[in-house]
């Protein structure tokens, strides 16, 4: 965790050296000499943490490089906000030399004597460090490459008694599933089962956890054993080759069943799995891990068994057997994971990667901690992963270790009514849970605050805007300010959001507000606007262009949308049709999801036409929907965006593409909803190689029959067909749609389906959630 405090501050004096350089003049030097040495502490504070949790004085030490980490962000921000209203007092000064007033104007000389205190409680910093003997992690073996080397060729080592043979009798069982979920208690279940009992000579049970030593291990795995051949005291002499033996002789002949709890490394296995004779009598090893990557990789014949969440009758019961107490729990919070993914971004708590975008990198993360069982997968909409959840016992154990260091605190008027704004005055991120204007008294004592998210748990709408303006002129460092569904008492946004320049992220969802401040244009830095509401269109200054960092845009928008220029937009959700046409695509070269609505006012054409999107290249998700007289005309236009992964179109298509696995090669989730197609869509559609979710809505089609050939959908998994009066029977072929496992059809259909899809069942609900379209 420190090591992320420190990495975060080393981006920043990064960034800061490259954005502010005409600024800096003689303090430059000493913002370099800060940058240089954190990242010559970096280099010892893995080997600190390893320490952290038996020795004071390393904690003490940590907590130090924490603090100047902390205060190094603070002097640059500061000075960054200085420089800010010293250019608007300068009017904005184009020229070299009123860049120098500006400069002049600017107190460098505080600066520099803030630098010359981190600098001196940096430079007490190697003397403790030299005191409690803190190793470069670059120094030690599992960074070391010869002793990774030596590690490597350790494992591959054989031994006389190793047989080379093929053998089918010797099978690994891995269990695995995120903490908490049961894995020891099913390993458990099995190992103590009397007919498992009957089936094996020995058995063993050993947990292994994250730190482990492989002697060590196999003592224990040889106690657990019960083996009595030898005694302790000869075990603990042998060698670490010479257990190996040891146990695979003891061994040899009989059948065996061993637990291996918690496994963390997948090296675990590998530097054991020697001792372990196989000779075809059914003897089983069994694993439990977090990680998915370890239980499908410890051994080439291994059963991986994935535990699957408890339902909710089967949660509700065990809630019940285990607390006695009342049955009104909410359901454990969902995560939306698209914001998430924009949080972590803004919040710098992404890395830049040269080949991907911030985002990319993120989802790869996310997905890295789904594999790793640290986090559930909650919710799967259109083939993605669209919420999640995280297990309470590793959410407390975030909680906890985010205080340590002063990253984060959770403020719930529910649980602190006294409101001491010195519990959390050096805290840099909290989030709220309140019904009331109470708590913003609490963060306003708190200018280091970077992060501000008000939840709504218990759906109250609050009322904040008298508020407001004392938190974008208090919290002059914030870089995420999240109100969603905290409404303001007129419709616009206090002018003083300007004052905000460090804000990356500001979400407004449901706050009703209609119209922006011009002032939002001093937000250089943001990356996400978010004001959608169900109830108000908003219209956004003209000059909207200047915010060149933009990535993500949700709203819907009216008026003139002046986009053109904002080459980082990768998100448009939703604009409306004729602003749509009157915006030129060329320069939205990394657009990836596009929302358009065609309202039902009059409008100059009852024609959609597709062209003006073909300049989209890394276009991945389009979303359009007409008034019902209108047509969207021509798909072939979408030929040039072959990265189009995920296609909905509301309203009459004059007919389907004879190429349509041209035009989409690598479409994998389909709408087609009041399409009101003349000609059966299946032979075409069943064409799409990459086509896993289709979704064929109310009048997709005005015929009787459809049909499926053999070949047809071969990677399909989820239909949902919403059935009409006109349609009576569906052919499908012996071979189609071969992995077909949701199938939606009205209950009251009269729609003849072959008897073999009657089985299947229905997809759930949230595999096609109804977005704003569905509902408005």
């Amino acid at each position: 965790m420190v090591d992320a405090v420190v990495s975060f501050a080393l981006n920043r004096l990064t960034d800061f050296l490259i954005e502010e350089p005409a600024f800096l003049g003689k303090v430059r030097q000493e913002v370099k000499w800060l940058k240089d040495e954190l990242q010559r502490m970096q280099c010892y504070i893995a080997s600190a943490e390893e320490k952290l949790s038996d020795d004071a004085e390393v904690r003490k030490w940590l907590t130090d490089i924490t603090e100047i980490a902390y205060d190094v962000e603070d002097v640059l921000d500061k000075f960054i906000v200085q420089v800010h209203e010293e250019r608007k007092l300068a009017g904005c000064f184009p020229s070299i030399s009123s860049c120098i007033k500006c400069r002049e104007k600017v107190n460098l000389h505080d600066m520099g004597k803030e630098i010359e205190e981190l600098k001196n409680r940096i430079n007490d910093l190697p003397r403790i460090r030299e005191l409690y003997q803190l190793e470069s992690s670059s120094d030690k073996g599992g960074g070391n490459s010869s002793n990774s080397l030596a590690r490597l060729a350790q494992l591959r080592r054989t031994t006389s008694f190793s047989i080379e043979e093929k053998v089918v009798g010797h099978e690994d069982v891995s269990i695995y599933g995120m903490g908490g979920l049961g894995k020891t208690t099913l390993a458990r279940k099995l190992y103590h089962h009397r007919n498992i009992k009957m089936k094996f000579h020995c058995f063993a049970w050993v947990c292994v956890s994250q730190h482990y030593n492989t002697r060590d291990l196999l003592l224990r795995i040889i106690s657990s054993f019960s083996f009595t051949t030898k005694r302790s005291e000869e075990l603990q002499r042998m060698s670490e080759e010479d257990l190996e033996r040891y146990l695979h002789g003891s061994l040899q002949g009989h059948s065996y069943l061993l637990v291996i709890d918690d496994i963390w490394k997948k090296e675990v296995w590998e530097s054991i799995k020697r001792a372990f004779p196989d000779t075809n009598n059914g003897s089983r090893v069994i694993i439990t891990t977090r990680s998915k990557e370890i239980a499908e990789h410890s051994d080439e014949r291994t059963f991986v068994h994935k535990l699957r969440f408890l339902t909710f009758d089967e949660s509700w019961q065990l809630f019940c057997e285990k607390s006695f107490g009342k049955p009104d729990a909410n359901d454990d919070f969902e995560i939306d994971v698209d914001q998430l993914i924009r949080l972590w971004v803004a919040k710098g708590f992404i890395s830049q990667d040269e080949n991907k975008k911030m985002e990319d990198v993120a989802k790869d993360n996310f997905h890295e901690l789904i594999n790793r069982s640290l986090i559930q997968i909650g919710k799967i909409s259109w083939g993605r992963v669209a919420t999640c959840r995280i297990h309470d016992l590793l959410r407390e154990l975030a909680i906890e270790k985010g205080k340590e260091l002063n990253f984060l605190y959770f403020y719930d008027q529910m649980k602190h009514s006294t409101g001491d704004s010195s519990v959390i005055s050096p805290c840099r991120r909290e989030v709220v849970f309140s019904e009331s204007e109470k708590c913003l008294w609490v963060q306003q004592s708190n200018p280091s605050l970077r992060s501000l998210l008000f939840l709504d748990p218990y759906g109250s709408r609050w009322y904040i805007s008298r508020k407001i303006t004392d938190v974008c002129t208090k919290l002059r460092f914030l870089r995420v300010l999240k109100l969603d569904g905290c409404r303001m008492d007129s419709r616009n946004l206090s002018e003083e959001i300007g004052k905000l320049i460090h804000l990356k992220y500001l979400g407004l969802r449901e706050s009703y507000v209609a119209c922006l401040p011009y002032s939002i244009l001093n937000l250089r830095r943001l990356q996400t606007l978010d004001l959608f509401s169900s109830y108000f269109n908003v219209e956004l200054p003209i000059e909207i262009s200047k915010l060149q960092e933009l990535r993500h845009l949700f709203g819907i928008f009216v008026g003139h949308l002046q986009i053109d220029c904002l080459t980082k937009l990768q998100s448009l959700k939703y604009v409306l049709n004729k602003t749509w046409i009157s915006i030129n695509t060329e320069k939205l070269v990394n657009l990836r999801e596009l929302w358009i609505e065609q309202d039902g006012s009059l409008e100059t054409t009852n024609e959609f036409h597709f062209d003006s999107l073909a300049r989209l290249k890394r276009l991945e998700q389009l979303v359009v929907k007409v008034h019902r007289n209108a047509c969207l005309v021509s798909l072939q236009p979408l030929t040039d965006c072959s990265n189009l992964m995920d296609l909905r179109l509301y309203g009459k298509i004059q007919k389907l593409p004879e190429d349509i696995h041209n035009v989409l090669p690598n479409l994998e989730c389909l709408l087609l909803k009041n399409s009101c197609l003349q000609d059966d869509p299946m032979p075409l559609l069943e064409k799409l190689h990459s086509l896993m979710i289709l979704n064929l809505g109310s009048k997709f089609y005005s015929g009787k029959n459809l049909f499926c050939s053999a070949q047809g959908f071969r990677r399909l998994e989820i239909l949902k067909l919403d059935d009409n009066d006109e349609l009576e029977e569906w052919q499908v072929e012996e071979g189609a749609m071969p992995r077909l496992r949701g199938l939606s059809i009205p209950k009251d259909s009269m729609l003849k389906i072959p008897e073999r899809f009657r089985s299947i069942p229905p997809p759930a609900e949230c595999e096609f959630e109804r977005d704003w379209f569905d509902k408005v």
